[in-house]
């Protein structure tokens, strides 16, 4: 692997945004949308222009929605769920579940396009059949990471995995687009969320699961907003220490409002870590057969035909571009 870090990209983050950021109108000779292949493959190369990692890797969602998470809080993403068909109509996913397809059906047709260049070019991808991506980026990170990491997402959630050792992780947060990109470590993520710098990841995660968040059907604790969750989380070292604190009473470190409210979400407190905190031992499946950044296509002959087929030739030139280190 040469200099740089691992990108490791929440992929179905940039293709959904690529295909509500680039007009629908860039089609194929044959009518096909290709307004998000287009969009994803000049995300990429701008990242890797920017960020000169050493290698890239496209994780993936394999399951939008995994059973263990649903076990553990039905309500998990219950609301995005289509009562008629079982699945997200939303769901940008692919690969493996039952709702692999379940994109919006402009935005599916063109992800296994992606698929394609992404191979083509030689850029890998990682998958875990049960999981989702996020799981994927923190097994990678917990495992395999033996040079700095930056995960490329717009999603809040993994800020958790930021840390200064073993090695460092850093988020390139896009929610506001790539060209507008910031980039979180430790001191920022503290900074931003008034959670201890010493274990920001760890306190963002313990703040996340206080607060809840709607959007993915995480109920949170009742009457506990953002900033009092950042409260109450710098006050313990740990989530088993707060829960500890909410089971035996009489600590301090809570007011009595703040107690009240966590005994009543006690059996929240109990199952809402297995949700929130990305898994770090996914059982990951590889495509491509290196984990270095291709400075050339793998295939140079295939990537010409699909960039000629799906009329990609400017995206495509770009994102080679921008792998063999080429203005």
């Amino acid at each position: 692997m040469s200099d740089g870090p691992v990108m490791l990209l929440d992929s179905a983050s940039l293709w959904f945004r690529a295909f509500y950021g680039v007009p629908s109108s860039l089609t194929a000779e044959d009518g096909t949308p290709v307004n998000a292949v287009r969009g994803f493959c000049d995300m990429v190369a701008r990242l890797v222009r920017a960020r000169q990692p050493g290698a890239v890797v496209a994780c993936l969602d394999r399951d939008w929605r995994p059973a263990f998470r649903v076990r553990a809080i039905p309500s998990y993403k219950a609301h995005r769920v289509d009562t008629s068909t079982g699945v997200d109509p939303s769901d940008p996913t692919v690969g493996g579940g039952p709702d692999a397809e379940a994109a919006p059906p402009e935005l599916g047709v063109q992800v296994p396009i992606i698929l394609d260049v992404l191979a083509a070019a030689g850029i890998p991808t990682a998958g875990a059949e049960g999981y989702e991506a996020d799981d994927v980026i923190g097994t990678l990170c917990a495992t395999e990471a033996t040079a700095p990491v930056e995960v490329v997402s717009g999603d809040r959630d993994l800020l958790q995995l930021v840390r200064d050792e073993p090695t460092p992780t850093r988020i390139v947060y896009i929610a506001r687009g790539v060209a507008k990109y910031e980039v979180y470590g430790p001191e920022e993520v503290a900074s931003r969320y008034g959670v201890p710098v010493s274990r920001a990841g760890d306190g963002y995660a313990g703040m996340a699961m206080l607060r809840g968040d709607p959007s993915d059907g995480l109920p949170g604790v009742p009457g506990v907003g953002e900033k009092t969750a950042a409260q109450v989380i710098s006050k313990f070292d740990s989530w088993a220490d707060l829960v500890g604190a909410v089971v035996e009473g009489g600590d301090p470190r809570l007011s009595a409002a703040v107690r009240t409210k966590l005994v009543k979400a006690a059996p929240y407190l109990t199952v809402a870590p297995g949700v929130v905190r990305v898994a770090a031992d996914a059982p990951i499946d590889w495509t491509g057969t290196t984990r270095s950044l291709p400075h050339e296509p793998v295939d140079a002959d295939r990537l010409a035909e699909l960039a000629q087929r799906w009329s990609l030739t400017g995206s495509v030139d770009r994102l080679s571009a921008a792998l063999a280190g080429r203005d």
